[in-house]
């Protein structure tokens, strides 16, 4: 029996499965990723999911990617409840990414030195700073903010200040 999937032509129309990466150090504040491509924009690290992989192997070698941070050097705390999505402005849409991405996301706690930071294989991002979780919320792009809200919520007790 043929399975119905979505002809190639339509691929921009579907959510491509991704995973993404809260990383928090002991002060509370997360790891922000400047875009190579937009200076200015910042964001968590996040990325696709590959045949065959479970969502913790992806986010694993997603974070290893795009920061350089060795396995041994993050600690897993939790995950979000749900998978989460968000949907790319028509522009930004793509026969490889689609309409936009649905992730599952986990929470990290970095327990490696920042010099074990290095942006990884330096394609996607420029630089990194730790901040605050609402001022990342607050600066990320509009359409990855609601996303952005709710793992703030989820994992408020492992951020500085949170009530």
């Amino acid at each position: 029996m043929k399975k119905n999937r979505p002809k190639k032509e339509h691929r921009a129309q579907t959510f491509r499965a991704g995973v993404g990466a809260v990383i928090v150090n002991e002060a509370g504040k997360v790891l922000g990723l400047e875009r190579k491509d937009i200076p200015g924009a910042w964001q968590l690290p996040q990325g696709g999911l590959d045949e065959g992989e479970t969502p913790v192997e992806a986010v694993k070698r997603e974070i290893q990617e795009e920061t350089g941070i060795e396995p041994s050097h993050l600690e897993l705390l939790m995950s979000a409840p749900r998978w989460l999505a968000y949907e790319l402005p028509e522009e930004a849409r793509s026969k490889k990414i689609g309409r936009g991405q649905v992730q599952r996301w986990f929470l990290f706690r970095f327990v490696g030195p920042d010099d074990a930071i290095t942006l990884g294989d330096k394609k996607e991002f420029r630089a990194w700073k730790w901040i605050a979780m609402d001022e990342l919320t607050s600066i990320v792009v509009s359409f990855k903010q609601p996303v952005y809200q709710e793992l703030a919520e989820y994992f408020r007790l492992y951020f500085e200040n949170s009530a």
